[in-house]
């Protein structure tokens, strides 16, 4: 990989030409994300993983644990284009997508563009909404697109969204539609803050919120040049191989119900790629397929009921446990360089 450039100068910025400099500018990334999110390493970096792997991150969680703190974190580090949108039962679709409005003057429609028309959305709570609204993001997470009255309007590049959803145990939750669940590329939980890392935040929080000293680290035109980078990571054969045995593998478990689509096929090479580079490697090994799998796959399995409804475990506690069976059980390939 080191052996090849990316061409292009974008607005003065340093161009990505070498494995030296994904490192340098991923790190710069990293260090500033975690300027306000301390002691979260493994977010951090699924999220940088959502980024360049042109994916889409799920953060789902109890409230007050950062969620939506880490989203904002990642959007302050790129000088790109920014929306938030705030989920809520009343929200519309057209709120999302953009409407066509009569303009007098000119005697025909306008399009009024939506909030899903930036490189980085925030969807915050995306799981208070109805399921109508829910939808309004498919096509734009898979085909960076929104159709409005049979018009196509593309969407900027890069595009993330990264959402933030509480357990449907909450109070006025809906349930994301399995097409919007697999739409994720990867769906990752916070977690409690340790001791230190918690009265860290006290002592730093008292006076000022950490998100006003983010400022931007890279451009929007880096982003693609780290992303187009880490596309030219190599993945053997057998790789690929056992990425498709890990996705069949869940769809004929019996405590499925079902099992991870060729979407996810794709989007486990497509993360596993990214982490490779992340640890300056040129090619993936199986670690790095192991690593992603319950974070890419978990969120799109249904365990059967005998599965995921007995009182001893709940319905991820079962998928985390078929995913480590079938893990365990799929042969894992040798070769692993061209």
């Amino acid at each position: 990989m080191t052996d090849r450039t990316i061409t292009g100068h974008v607005g003065g910025a340093a161009t990505i030409t070498s494995a030296e400099d994904f490192a340098e500018t991923t790190r710069a990334i990293v260090g500033s994300v975690e300027r306000v999110i301390d002691g979260k390493p493994d977010a951090v970096r699924s999220a940088l993983v959502c980024l360049l792997a042109e994916g889409h991150l799920l953060i789902e969680d109890v409230p007050g644990v950062g969620k939506t703190m880490l989203a904002r974190a990642l959007a302050a580090s790129v000088d790109a284009s920014v929306r938030r949108i705030q989920f809520t039962p009343d929200l519309l679709p057209g709120d999302v997508t953009g409407v066509s409005v009569f303009n007098p003057v000119a005697r025909e429609f306008e399009f009024k563009a939506g909030a899903i028309f930036a490189n980085i959305v925030i969807a915050d709570e995306i799981n208070r909404s109805s399921p109508k609204t829910q939808s309004a993001l498919l096509e734009a997470m898979e085909e960076h697109q929104v159709t409005v009255d049979g018009m196509s309007h593309e969407l900027d590049e890069p595009f993330l969204v990264v959402a933030t959803q509480n357990p449907l145990e909450m109070e006025g939750t809906y349930a994301l539609p399995e097409a919007q669940r697999d739409r994720f590329m990867m769906r990752i939980s916070m977690g409690y803050p340790d001791a230190a890392a918690e009265a860290l935040m006290l002592r730093q929080r008292e006076t000022v919120n950490p998100l006003r000293g983010v400022t931007p680290v890279v451009t929007a035109a880096q982003v693609e040049q780290l992303i187009a980078w880490a596309r030219r990571v190599h993945v053997a054969p057998a790789i690929e191989e056992y990425a498709v045995a890990l996705a069949a593998a869940t769809r004929t478990h019996p405590d499925l119900r079902l099992g991870a689509s060729p979407r996810a096929t794709l989007q486990l090479v497509r993360a596993a790629k990214v982490w490779a580079a992340l640890d300056g490697r040129g090619f993936v090994i199986p670690d790095d397929v192991t690593a992603l799998l319950a974070p890419v796959f978990a969120h799109r399995l249904i365990p059967t009921r005998a599965a995921g409804g007995s009182r001893s475990r709940s319905g991820p506690d079962a998928v985390t446990s078929v995913l480590e069976t079938i893990a365990a059980a799929v042969r894992v390939p040798l070769a692993t360089r061209a």
